[in-house]
């Protein structure tokens, strides 16, 4: 049975007016924000955030904040390569305790030569593999729900250096012996975040040392050895660490000391807050002109100051001419003034194909997806599996009443 939206239809339109008389409001920040922006030297933030003590994550500053770089025209040849997962989770109202990963791999060549290849490989998992060894402990840990999304963004990682070394180079007439290859990841690279700081450290040394790290080593050596970009494109990102990097420079006390200075305030009634509140791609939709990308920022989390080590997560934001995009590179290809140009003209090429969505991201979500149909179809076929080795097939009779109507 349908929702009955017609109830809320008082409420949505309270909300809508709520927003409007916000968004004057809203606006002035913002502009104090672009005027704080273009008239801060990063490093003077830089200096503020290690002496002080605040709440907010905020990244490393290049000096110039406000610094905006056109596109240079893409190659006419190169390949772009991209994968993507999605998966069944642990269900305890299944008949087997197990999990389905399912992996995409795409590349698509551009230029002269083209070409194209897609497709999908599914892993089940149960029984040993349902878990992560714990060292000196006697019990391995379970995947639960969290722990299967981080496993496969792992497992995308490790698919993705795959894909890049099955991908036979294609030679070019030109600078380089052969064309660039853009390796793109949806999301973030940092893939460990805190609602998972609850597990122990043998967990993440085990999904982040001992499966992504390897995976972005491989990646790095085939971009020594060949014109290679790394990259991760997250869509209508919801990032604040920039904006929030402002608030230090607005802050009236000499050491941003947010408990002992401002502890007793509430939101809204900060010194800082006349720039508060606000998103980064607030900023950087003013800031940049279609096609062009913002200057590049180094992350500073915990996380990534702990694991990541050569592979140091820089981002920089980009107007693709249908939204603001963060996009995350690791530090050997943020090091590397070509490879980055290269990065931001090939991921803008990818959108302008893909309609405003990089299309090698959107061929391997279609890939990988699991849809409805198929998550029914893998039931029936555990059960069924079951049923031919003679083993007891039960379910919850919650889960059963899913699938009976008697109304």
């Amino acid at each position: 049975m349908p929702v009955n939206l017609d109830s809320v239809i008082q409420q949505i339109g309270a909300l809508a007016t709520d927003l409007r008389l916000h968004s004057d409001h809203r606006m002035q920040k913002i502009q104090q924000a672009m005027d704080t922006l273009a008239n801060t030297n990063g490093q003077t933030i830089n200096q503020r955030r290690a002496a002080g003590q605040f709440a907010w994550s905020i990244p490393e500053l290049p000096v110039k904040l406000a610094s905006s770089f056109s596109a240079i025209r893409p190659p006419t040849d190169y390949q772009a390569l991209s994968t993507d997962g999605s998966h069944i989770d642990v269900d305890r109202h299944l008949a087997a305790r197990c999990a389905l990963i399912n992996i995409s791999k795409v590349m698509l060549q551009y230029g002269s030569k083209p070409e194209a290849h897609l497709g999908s490989t599914p892993i089940l998992y149960a029984d040993n593999s349902l878990s992560i060894p714990i060292q000196g402990e006697a019990r391995d840990r379970p995947l639960d729900t969290p722990l299967v999304g981080v496993k496969r963004s792992v497992d995308e990682v490790v698919a993705l250096a795959e894909l890049a070394e099955e991908t036979e180079a294609l030679p070019t007439e030109g600078k380089h012996k052969y064309a660039p290859t853009l390796a793109l990841m949806d999301g973030s690279l940092v893939l460990w975040g805190p609602a998972h700081q609850q597990y122990p450290d043998q967990v993440r040394h085990t999904l982040i040392d001992g499966g992504l790290i390897p995976a972005l080593d491989r990646l790095r050596d085939i971009a020594d050895q060949r014109p290679l970009a790394l990259a991760a494109y997250v869509s209508l990102p919801r990032n604040a660490g920039v904006a929030d990097a402002l608030r230090l420079v607005v802050c009236p006390f000499p050491i941003a000391d947010c408990r002992t200075n401002c502890g007793h305030l509430s939101d809204n009634r900060r010194p800082c807050d006349t720039v508060g509140g606000l998103l980064d791609r607030d900023i950087f939709g003013w800031l940049l002109r279609p096609g062009e990308r913002s200057a590049l920022f180094a992350n500073r989390s915990p996380i990534v100051e702990q694991y990541y080590g050569a592979h140091r997560v820089y981002f920089f934001y980009l107007n693709t001419g249908d939204e603001i995009a963060r996009i995350e590179v690791p530090s050997w290809v943020a090091d590397n003034e070509d490879l980055t140009s290269l990065t931001h003209s090939l991921i803008l090429d990818q959108c302008r194909k893909g309609m405003g969505y990089p299309v090698a991201i959107m061929e391997a979500h279609e890939q990988a997806v699991i849809n409805g149909r198929d998550r029914e179809l893998f039931r029936r076929m555990i059960e069924e599996a079951l049923e031919d080795n003679r083993l007891p097939v039960y379910t919850s009779q919650k889960a059963r009443s899913k699938h009976i109507r008697w109304l």
